[in-house]
């Protein structure tokens, strides 16, 4: 196909929607439903304009993934306003790390007993499903604030931070194959340096990054009417620095990012002596943006402000990338008669199990629990790791397999979860906001 042809076709996707978004909301289609089925038409199932092959395009299709996933754990670092060391943060910390470890689990007890897959190919199968997307799900997404609803801000949370703690189950289902084929594994350096370090280490390296450059953009501003502006800059550069220095830490740099975005956003203002705020609101209305950009009450937030706008749209873009590239990919899932089963089993069976299991004895409505065993929404990490797998030798045989069992996962995540938001959000918030939790 023509280069003018991809402009015009993508061209009027972008515009259909602006043009049609609150009719299909109306609808009940969320934009990743569009996405999905234009990329199914785009892509051999329709009209052939696309033929990624995972097999043969695994690194590209990867590295898209990787960079819509940086981009979107980044935004939703920036989102999220509660203290670090606040207790809100236990519902997330535990859905990412215990119920994480539990999906894994049974899915590879799943993989083992039901599809007769080898324990390592089962174990990189709960690794490539495990993690949830803070993206996809638009309708039940974090809102900004110290004070945000605790059942988006848990969804959003366990979302970034599982995209992290998945790896370590990817890298341990690759040295069990490998191992499978006479190659050594160390238990304890999977423990100490792929579980342990990884996680601890992304967020460190993250957090101070964050704080360093934040601060020291503040600094610039406020005290020498410098770096202001470009905001996108400091974005994205503070994206690839986190990202790259965890890596080169052997680190995770996932964690890495959404770290360097939570500590963005908890930059503080020192303000100068001598000197009064412009008004209570953000932007301090009736002032330039130079003005309030270098004003030691208002810097901060009107970084945090721009970069977080900057990003929001970046993550609507990559959104749109990634999930047309998964309807493109559809057609290369084999028919599977085990299909029919596994999938409701992830949804209704293994979820639900482990979010259970992982938030035993804390307190909560059962409403709010109803919720986040329901919102297990696979998606950007899921194809990121399918592609790892792959681009790490997994045979050709098993590579089908896993291809065919992610593809249908997360497109079915995609249909039931997008056309479920908005009566089930509905539902939700007929309790008194007192109540949620």
């Amino acid at each position: 196909m023509s280069d003018p042809i991809w402009y015009l076709l993508s061209g009027l996707l972008l515009i259909t929607m602006v043009l049609a978004g609150a009719p299909l909301a109306r609808l009940l289609l969320s934009s990743a439903t569009i996405y999905l089925c234009v990329g199914y038409l785009a892509g051999p199932g329709g009209l052939r304009l696309i033929a990624p092959d995972p097999l043969h395009y695994a690194d590209v299709i990867g590295q898209v993934a990787e960079v819509a996933l940086l981009i979107s754990l980044f935004t939703v670092g920036l989102r999220m306003g509660v203290p670090i060391f606040d207790r809100r943060w236990i519902v997330p910390l535990r859905l990412a790390f215990i119920s994480m470890a539990i999906t894994v689990g049974l899915i590879a007890a799943v993989g083992m007993w039901g599809l007769g897959l080898p324990l390592g190919a089962a174990v990189l199968l709960g690794g490539i499903l495990a993690p949830t997307d803070p993206v996809l799900a638009s309708g039940v997404q974090t809102e900004r604030g110290r004070d945000p609803d605790q059942l988006r801000f848990s969804l959003a949370g366990e979302g970034a931070l599982n995209d992290g703690t998945a790896y370590p189950f990817v890298t341990l289902g690759l040295a069990l194959l490998s191992r499978h084929d006479g190659a050594s594994f160390s238990i304890w350096r999977w423990l100490a340096l792929d579980l342990i370090w990884a996680s601890a280490g992304g967020v460190l390296v993250g957090a101070g990054f964050g704080a360093l450059i934040g601060r020291l953009v503040i600094y610039l501003r406020t005290r020498h009417s410098q770096a202001v502006g470009l905001d996108e800059f400091l974005s994205l550069g503070l994206i690839a620095i986190a990202y790259g220095a965890a890596q080169l830490c052997h680190a995770s740099g996932f964690l890495a990012v959404f770290a360097a975005g939570l500590a963005l956003q908890r930059v503080q203002d020192k303000p100068r002596e001598g000197t009064a705020s412009l008004g209570a609101a953000t932007g301090a209305q009736g002032h330039a943006y130079g003005v309030i950009a270098t004003h030691s009450h208002h810097a901060s937030a009107v970084m945090t402000d721009a970069v977080l706008g900057f990003n929001a749209q970046l993550e609507r873009l990559a959104e749109l990338t990634v999930v047309s590239l998964v309807g493109a990919l559809l057609p290369y899932a084999t028919a599977w008669s085990a299909l029919w089963w596994f999938v409701p089993t992830m949804f209704v069976l293994v979820r639900p199990l482990s979010v259970v299991a992982g938030t035993l004895g804390m307190t909560g409505t059962g409403r709010a629990r109803t919720m986040v065993s329901w919102f297990g929404i696979r998606g950007i990490g899921s194809v990121f790791y399918l592609m790892f797998a792959i681009c790490h030798g997994v045979g050709q045989p098993l590579a089908q397999q896993l291809t065919t069992l992610t593809l249908a996962v997360v497109s079915a995540s995609i249909f039931a979860h997008g056309i479920s938001i908005q009566p089930l959000m509905k539902w939700y918030g007929r309790r008194p906001t007192s109540t949620r939790g």
